[in-house]
């Protein structure tokens, strides 16, 4: 599907479902692929649905018609090679110094970074050169009102060897770089499979979290009851804490796929 082939009554405004508000919900576009980007918007404005994340700018036009905010986009480095390795700064550098101005002209909140894998390095090393790249670009993102949002993501499952694989590990990054614009990505999913204890430690450390995704355990799927999370309570958590930001959800959906959307939608709706 091209913007040519769009009809234009579908830019006309939609009765979207009315929601309590105290949660700012999201999507994640790669997990509805199979979705033309037009129908996922159209069904998440719907929804009651605020922000589509993980979105570049040839995508943003689309969802902003739709009175969606483009939640979350790239900002520097890759899972694998990030911001660990020292010889990735220039390049990650650069990244953000493109990313981060044209976020901010959009209207996008939040770019996202990565720490990249071990390979045998001491996490003490990986802690200090994070540390030293975001110091690099931090001054962008506070210049601007962008915040680089470091992503937690588990290493037992699906990113084997990543680095930045436990809270603490990222809150002390978060901590030695001191900015309000360089902040976490708490992943709820990828951080039950590697600490549990995910309510407590979200309340904890609520000061270093800007963003959050979603995602069944086990499997990365649906909200419902083939999974451990009782992502209700944990929703009504975050909401007690004032949380701000985006909740996105970044489940892969194996059945009926807006179906499953709008049931996670409700669930989170506290």
């Amino acid at each position: 599907m091209t913007r040519r082939t769009f009809v234009p009554v579908a830019a006309a405004p939609l009765a979207a479902v009315t929601r309590k508000g105290r949660l700012k919900q999201s999507v994640c576009r790669w997990c509805y692929k199979d979705v033309p980007l037009e129908t996922l918007a159209r069904e998440s404005a719907q929804l009651g649905i605020k922000g589509m994340d993980l979105i570049g700018p040839e995508e943003w036009p689309v969802v902003k018609k739709f009175g969606l905010t483009p939640s979350m986009t790239t900002g520097g480095g890759t899972i694998p090679d990030g911001l660990n390795r020292k010889e990735n700064h220039a390049k990650i550098e650069q990244q953000f110094r493109e990313n981060i101005p044209r976020a901010a002209a959009a209207g996008v909140p939040n770019v996202i970074t990565f720490s990249g894998n071990r390979r045998g390095q001491a996490d003490a090393e990986g802690i200090e050169n994070c540390v030293i790249g975001l110091n690099r670009v931090k001054a962008i993102a506070e210049d601007k009102g962008i915040t680089i949002c470091l992503e937690l993501l588990n290493s037992k499952v699906n990113h084997k060897d990543y680095q930045c694989d436990h809270t603490a590990w990222g809150v002390e990054v978060i901590k030695r770089v001191g900015s309000p614009r360089v902040k976490l990505l708490y992943d709820i999913y990828h951080m039950q499979i590697m600490e549990g204890d995910v309510i407590r430690t979200i309340q904890e450390n609520f000061a270093h979290i800007a963003h959050f995704h979603t995602g069944g355990v086990p499997g990365r799927h649906e909200l419902d009851g083939t999974q451990e999370l009782n992502y209700r309570a944990v929703a009504e958590a975050i909401a007690r804490l004032g949380f701000q930001g985006y909740v996105a959800h970044e489940f892969i959906p194996v059945r009926d796929p807006l179906k499953s959307l709008a049931e996670a939608v409700d669930l989170c709706d506290v």
